[in-house]
């Protein structure tokens, strides 16, 4: 039988080598210095081999009762390698081990995209859920976990989380480490959503006082720059904050998007009025030498946050029910519509996903020169209404 004593005297050798203990366990030596706990057991009629651990890390002691364990097992008619496997795949087999895989792969999706169904997991759904075997997860579990957030009041964020852990069953399924996506038996046992837009401001009136308000902002250059320029392009506030020099090109005043930022997935070109290539020529001085158009205070690494521009309407005035970054593209589409603008060309301007691929195809090959045309008046009809016009038609001319 083996001792500590010996075992420490051990040194390596040109060739590893055994050192026995009794019941089928040993002590492996490699060349390198490395000393492997082994248990060799035989189990129908065959000869098998398990590791049980490093010395020093587990002790002589430790590896004997481990050894015990294995044969008790084997007495059972349990072969100790197989039940391991069996236990490594179940703990890889968790849905906290599957969404993290599922996340992994998703590198068509933006990281603040990411970011937020990894922080919904993390808080609504890994603390009920996230050891559970995914194969074994019922409607009944999933819909308790949900109904923890109905409880709170967000019925929409119990569908978005709803929806996430649908896509990670549904990956599961297609590995073949559950039998059905669980989350398709809840359609109609969730609280209906609370439908609302963006607030917006979509008086013509009162957007001549917004913007009048936003020319006397007093804060931050690239704030004030980042708020005047919002109405003139009506993005979205992310793909606003996030923009980058190297996107912009003032001399033919074009802003192309890349794709990765867009949440179609698509890239997307904004043409530039006068007025907003105006507004980048005189940030430029400022950020021009940097990466963002709109750096963030603390780093020029990174952009501006999320919440900046909302703060700087809050400072304004404007509370969260009557105007937010996002209403700038509700205020644009309102009056676009209203005043006669082509739908096709405002909604691509807007680049909402086209479902018709021949279509949108056509759209972005042919469409640029009307949504040029719509970009300027909608520019001249912004600075109109800021100097206080009260009526004035943007109508695209016939003829």
């Amino acid at each position: 039988m083996l001792t500590e004593k010996a075992i420490r005297a051990a040194r390596p050798k040109e060739k590893a080598y055994k050192l026995f203990d009794e019941r089928g366990l040993y002590l492996l030596v490699t060349p390198d210095g490395g000393r492997w706990w082994r248990l060799k057991y035989r189990y129908a009629g065959r000869e098998k081999l398990i590791s049980l651990g490093v010395y020093p890390d587990v002790t002589l002691k430790q590896a004997r009762e481990r050894r015990d364990e294995a044969r008790r097992l084997l007495a059972d008619g349990i072969d100790p390698s197989a039940k391991r496997q069996a236990e490594r795949i179940s703990r890889a087999d968790t849905f906290r081990a599957l969404a993290t895989e599922w996340l992994a792969l998703q590198k068509h999706l933006s990281p603040s995209t990411l970011d937020r169904d990894r922080a919904r997991l993390e808080r609504f759904i890994y603390p009920f859920l996230g050891a559970a075997p995914v194969s074994a997860i019922t409607a009944q579990q999933l819909l308790a976990t949900l109904r923890r957030i109905e409880a709170r009041g967000t019925y929409e964020t119990a569908h978005r989380v709803r929806a996430v852990v649908s896509r990670i069953l549904r990956y599961a399924v297609a590995t073949g480490r559950a039998e059905h996506d669980v989350s398709a038996d809840l359609k109609g046992a969730l609280a209906p959503r609370l439908r609302r837009n963006f607030p917006a401001i979509t008086d013509p009136a009162r957007i001549g006082e917004l913007l009048r308000a936003i020319d006397g902002y007093i804060g931050q250059a690239t704030t004030h720059a980042a708020l005047r320029l919002a109405p003139y392009v009506f993005v979205r506030p992310g793909e606003l904050r996030r923009a980058e020099w190297a996107e912009i090109d003032l001399e033919r005043a074009e802003w192309r998007i890349p794709a990765h930022k867009m949440k179609t997935r698509e890239p997307h070109i904004v043409p530039l009025s006068r007025q907003a290539v105006g507004i980048l020529r005189e940030l430029q001085p400022l950020t021009g030498h940097g990466r963002y158009v709109f750096p963030s205070l603390r780093t020029a690494a990174e952009p501006i946050s999320n919440n900046t521009l909302n703060a700087a309407l809050r400072r304004l005035g404007y509370d969260k029910t009557e105007m937010v970054a996002h209403g700038f593209r509700a205020m644009a589409s309102t009056l676009l519509n209203e005043q006669g603008w082509p739908p096709d060309v405002i909604e691509l301007q807007l680049a909402h996903k086209e479902r018709n691929k021949v279509r949108a195809a056509y759209n972005r090959a042919e469409r640029l020169a009307e949504r040029r045309e719509m970009m300027q008046a909608w520019a001249d009809y912004l600075d109109a209404l800021r100097d206080g016009a009260k009526v004035v038609n943007i109508r695209r001319p016939r003829g």
